[in-house]
C-alpha cells in the first residue's frame, strides 16, 4: 500500500476520518488505533511479517522494563548490549545473511575448496532496517539516560509501527514518545500544510521521479551499447530520480504526519545546494545520517581521538561504510560506502569536514560563482557514487563508469536532448531547482502560498492535482521501499 496508491487513499481517509471524530482529544484510544491502523497496514504490504515487528516490538518493549527495575549500572548496561546484538541480530538474520553464506562460498571456491553450503529462503521484511534502528535508539537512549523506559505498551507499539515512517522512514528517535502522551487536538493550519507537504511529495514523485524510469532503465538495460554521452545523461538524472523518489516519499510521510497532529524528523534539506560532500550528508537522508553520527562515529571517534585525524579519518570511513551496507546486502553498496568515506578525507585534512557554510545569493538571486562551483563539483561527486549505488555488482558499475569516461562529440549528447521524455524532465528538473533555490530557507517549496489570496491558492491546488492525474503511473513504487 504505497502512499501513491488508491488503496492508501481510501486507508488514510478513513484513519484520518475515525482518528479526529470518533476520538477526538482522547490520547489513549488515538494511541490504540493508530497502532491497530499501523498494524493492518504493515499487514496488508508483508502480512506474513507483522507476528516478527509484533513479537520484536514486545521483546523491546520488555528490555526497556527490565532496564527500568535493574538496580545495578553493570545490569543495566548488559540489558543495553543485549538490545543491540538483538537488533542488528534481526538485520544479520533476515537482511545479510544469505550475502555471508554465498561470499564466502565464493571465497573458498577461488582457493580451490569446496563447500556444500546453501542459501535459506529468507523473505526480507519491508522496512525492517527502519524498524530496527528505532528499536535499537530505544534501548541506546535509556541507557544513555536520555529518557525513561516506556511503561505504555500501546505508545511504545505505535511508536515503533507508527505508519507513515514503517516502511521508508523517517527515522524517529525515542522522543517521539513524548507526543504520543500529549493530548492532539485538530488544528487547520497544521493539517493545511501537511496536505501542501504531502502534495509536494507527490508532485516531485509523480512528475520527475516515475518519469524518469522511461530514460534511465533502457540505458542500464544496454550498457554495453550506449553510448558515452547516454549513460552520463542517464547518470545524471538517475541522481535527481533518487532524490525526488526519496524526499518525495519523507514529505508524504511528513505531511501525513501533520495531518494527524504529529511533527516527524525532517530527512532532506535541500541536499543539491551542498557545497562540498560533508555538508552534502548533513541534508541528505538527515536521520540516518544523524543516527549513524550519534550511534557509530561519535564513539569511533572518541575511541580514535589519540590518532590524531588519522582516527578520524578511519571512523568516518567506517561509518560510511556501515551507511551503505545499510542499504543491503551487496558489495556496490559496501564500495559505495567506501567511496564516501574516502571523499571525507579531504575536508578533514583541510579542517573543512566541520565547518558549516551558509549559502548567500549572489546577483539576480542566483547562487554565487564559488558556490556554484562546489555545487556543481559535489554533484557530479554524487552522481559518481550513485552509479555504484544503482549497479548489481562491482562489475557492472565499473562497465557503466568506464564507458561513461569515453564522451564522443556534442552530437551525442544532441541525440540524447531529442528524446522527448528527456526534454520534458530537464524542463521539470530546472522547475524543481529554481523553486527549491527560491524557497531553500524554508520546509518546502509550497510554504509560501499559504500567504496568497484563497483564489490564487485554490487555482494553484488545482491545476497541481489536474497534472498529477493525467500522469499518474500506478504500477511505479518508492525505489527506497527496496532499502
Amino acid at each position: 500500500m504505497s502512499f501513491n496508491s488508491l488503496p492508501f487513499l481510501l486507508f488514510f481517509v478513513a484513519v484520518f476520518t475515525l482518528y479526529w471524530f470518533a476520538f477526538r482529544e482522547k490520547t489513549k484510544a488515538q494511541n490504540a488505533f493508530l497502532l491497530i491502523a499501523s498494524w493492518f497496514f504493515y499487514g496488508y504490504a508483508s502480512l506474513k511479517m507483522l507476528p516478527l515487528l509484533i513479537g520484536a516490538t514486545a521483546v523491546f518493549y520488555g528490555l526497556g522494563i527490565w532496564m527500568k527495575h535493574c538496580r545495578s549500572e553493570k545490569g543495566a548496561s548488559w540489558i543495553g548490549t543485549l538490545g543491540v546484538v538483538l537488533g542488528v541480530g534481526l538485520l544479520l538474520a533476515f537482511k545479510y545473511l544469505n550475502f555471508f553464506i554465498e561470499s564466502f562460498a565464493a571465497l573458498f571456491q577461488a582457493m580451490g575448496l569446496q563447500t556444500n553450503w546453501h542459501t535459506f529462503n529468507i523473505i526480507l521484511p519491508l522496512g525492517l532496517s527502519f524498524i530496527t534502528f528505532k528499536l535499537i535508539s530505544y534501548v541506546l537512549e535509556i541507557r544513555r539516560g536520555k529518557i525513561e523506559a516506556e511503561t505504555d505498551f500501546v505508545a511504545f507499539a505505535a511508536y515503533i509501527a507508527f505508519f507513515p515512517c514503517l516502511l521508508s522512514g523517517p527515522i524517529d528517535r525515542p522522543q517521539f514518545l513524548g507526543q504520543l502522551h500529549k493530548t492532539r487536538v485538530f488544528d487547520y493550519d497544521t493539517a493545511a500544510e501537511g496536505m501542501r507537504q504531502f502534495l509536494w511529495g507527490l508532485a516531485k514523485k509523480v512528475l520527475i521521479a516515475d518519469r524518469c524510469v522511461y530514460v534511465i532503465d533502457p540505458v542500464w538495460e544496454n550498457i554495453g551499447e550506449a553510448s558515452g554521452s547516454s549513460l552520463l545523461m542517464a547518470a545524471l538524472l538517475y541522481t535527481f530520480q533518487m532524490y525526488t523518489d526519496f524526499s518525495g516519499y519523507s514529505d508524504m510521510a511528513i505531511g501525513t504526519g501533520k495531518l494527524l497532529g504529529f511533527r516527524i524528523a525532517k530527512n532532506f534539506n535541500y541536499p543539491f545546494f551542498a557545497t562540498n560532500v560533508a555538508e552534502y550528508w548533513r541534508r541528505w537522508h538527515m536521520s540516518l545520517t544523524s543516527w549513524l553520527t550519534d550511534y557509530v562515529f561519535m564513539p569511533l571517534n572518541v575511541r580514535f581521538r589519540d590518532w590524531g585525524k588519522f582516527g578520524m579519518i578511519l571512523a568516518i570511513v567506517i561509518n560510511m561504510v556501515l551507511v551503505g551496507l545499510w542499504h543491503g546486502a551487496n558489495w556496490t553498496f559496501g564500495a559505495f560506502g567506501l567511496y564516501h568515506g574516502l571523499l571525507f578525507i579531504p575536508l578533514i585534512l583541510s579542517g573543512a569536514f566541520a565547518k558549516k557554510h551558509k549559502l548567500k545569493a549572489g546577483r539576480l538571486g542566483l547562487p554565487k560563482l564559488s558556490d556554484l562551483g562546489g555545487m556543481v563539483l559535489t554533484f557530479l561527486l554524487v552522481t559518481v557514487g550513485l552509479v555504484i549505488f544503482r549497479a548489481d555488482s562491482v562489475g557492472q558499475a565499473w562497465q557503466f563508469l568506464s564507458g561513461m569516461a569515453h564522451l564522443e562529440t556534442l552530437k551525442g549528447f544532441y541525440l540524447f536532448f531529442l528524446h522527448p521524455d528527456f526534454r520534458t524532465k530537464t524542463v521539470l528538473i530546472i522547475v524543481l531547482m529554481v523553486l527549491e533555490w527560491r524557497n531553500r530557507t524554508v520546509e518546502f517549496p509550497l510554504v509560501p502560498l499559504k500567504a496568497y489570496h484563497w483564489a490564487v491558492r485554490y487555482a494553484i491546488y488545482l491545476a497541481l492535482v489536474c497534472l498529477l492525474v493525467m500522469l499518474w503511473d500506478k504500477n511505479l513504487t518508492f525505489l527506497y521501499i527496496d532499502f
